[in-house]
């Protein structure tokens, strides 16, 4: 692998140059007309102009990144996050064109893409499952209710090919669950092609927790432990952690023999994530879906594990890589990450787009790491996802990662819009979250006191 062209744009597509230039790797940056002057155009050895600043008529139009892979001389695509991260045709395609693909085959892809044929070959490798129905075609009714009885209240209505926290609805009452069916399967037709969706038994007072895989295929798969992706908003991840706080070990060893069972049952090669839903009473556990793909939240495990996630990628897919023996990975200390937003948290966390006409982050220090797409100067537009940037903290203990993320925070200045950071060291600093009682349920339980200690935060 000589030259890398990464199908992305801000703090994601920076992060895999970072690593890129650590292997010798030559960097391919594309970029839409909103991000021409955007610092990840800047930073690459090469950039290449995409189209509009509509996602779909840039970042998400393949035919035009490939061309730029063939413009550039590219020999290697990274995809990131979020865009054609996931696309099984879009890795097709790049393999067609005689490029290297960063990631696990177009066949993992889809097979995970699908949830339903996801939660089947967990199922097959003996992973628990949540109970949940069959899938229900578009304008399908025939059963549903019945479905709906033998699943339990409350539930989810899920889009068979969504993920991140689209296309899903909680139904708590009976009598509501044909109008959400019928609304979900709408908004899952327009956001991924696939108007099918299923039901899902929604575990009250549940935690969040993925566990870090790598696979090598037919020679095996490996864990990089566990992270901790409770604390949500409207199945959002803003805060994630490594390891678990309070998840008894038996428990713990458990979740990661599974996933490394899910990976070694389908021959998965790469980086993935296998997340679950624990309950948090209870801490019985069952499989909710398979990233096929870096995550948002990956830092928090290169903090702990000391391990290059993404240069783990190049190298596996140069064929650099093999195989790698369990024993060689630990985890020390506690690492913390939190996800800055432009966002209003007063204002029900609309995004708040606009210029960042004062922005300072912290300099990165021992057990500070900051990953981010922005500088002081540069818009954040209605187009894509308004994160600015990752805090990512380390600590011997829990405490001491939740107070050094909480100082970086303080140290942030921005002016020109607004953000959550006040919300997020509000989160940080709330008794019962420094407990450990954190649930996907938490923010919106506590929103009202998490807003108000925010709010007074921000004031002087």
């Amino acid at each position: 692998m000589k030259k890398l062209l990464v199908a992305n744009r801000g703090e994601i597509a920076r992060r895999v140059f970072r690593s890129a230039r650590e292997l010798g790797i030559a960097t391919v940056a594309v970029y839409s007309e909103a991000d021409a002057k955007a610092a990840h155009v800047v930073e690459a050895d090469e950039a290449i102009a995409i189209g509009p600043a509509a996602a779909r008529e840039s970042y998400l139009d393949m035919a035009k990144v490939l061309d730029a892979a063939r413009r550039s001389g590219a020999d290697a695509v990274h995809p990131g996050y979020g865009f054609l991260s996931e696309n099984a045709d879009f890795a097709e395609s790049v393999g067609a064109a005689g490029l290297t693909w960063v990631g696990p085959s177009p066949a993992s892809i889809r097979a995970m893409g699908d949830k339903q044929r996801a939660r089947a070959l967990a199922e097959a490798a003996g992973v628990p499952i949540v109970p949940g129905s069959a899938r229900i075609a578009p304008g399908d009714t025939d059963g549903v209710e019945a479905a709906g009885a033998t699943v339990g209240y409350p539930l989810l209505v899920k889009a068979a090919a969504g993920g991140g926290g689209i296309g899903m609805r909680r139904v708590d009452d009976p009598a509501k669950l044909l109008e959400t069916v019928a609304a979900t399967q709408s908004m899952a037709g327009k956001a991924f092609g696939d108007g099918s969706v299923f039901l899902e038994r929604f575990v009250p007072k549940a935690r969040h927790i993925e566990i870090q895989v790598f696979g090598f295929g037919e020679a095996g798969a490996v864990h990089l432990h566990e992270r901790d992706c409770s604390l949500q908003r409207r199945f959002q991840k803003v805060i994630e952690e490594s390891p678990a706080p309070g998840l008894p070990e038996p428990v713990r060893a458990r979740m990661a023999e599974a996933a490394v069972a899910l990976c070694r049952h389908t021959a998965y090669c790469g980086a993935g994530t296998v997340e679950f839903i624990v309950d948090a009473v209870s801490f019985e556990f069952f499989f909710l879906e398979m990233n096929t793909r870096i995550q948002v939240e990956h830092p928090v495990t290169e903090m702990v594990t000391g391990m290059d996630l993404v240069a783990m990628q190049l190298r596996f897919a140069s064929g650099e890589m093999h195989n790698l023996q369990q024993s060689a990975i630990r985890s020390t200390g506690h690492a913390v990450e939190c996800r800055l937003y432009a966002e209003n948290p007063q204002k029900h966390f609309m995004p708040s787009p606009g210029t960042l006409a004062v922005f300072t982050m912290p300099d990165e220090a021992a057990g500070l790491r900051i990953d981010g797409g922005y500088r002081q100067g540069d818009v954040v537009t209605p187009f894509y996802d308004p994160m600015i940037a990752k805090v990512i903290a380390h600590g011997a203990t829990r405490d001491e990662a939740r107070a050094k993320a909480a100082k970086a925070l303080r140290q942030i200045e921005i002016e020109g819009l607004a953000s959550n950071r006040s919300f997020l060291i509000a989160c940080l600093e709330d008794d019962r979250f420094a407990r450990g009682d954190v649930y996907t349920g938490f923010i919106d339980e506590h929103r009202a006191g998490l807003v108000a200690s925010a709010a007074e935060e921000t004031c002087p």
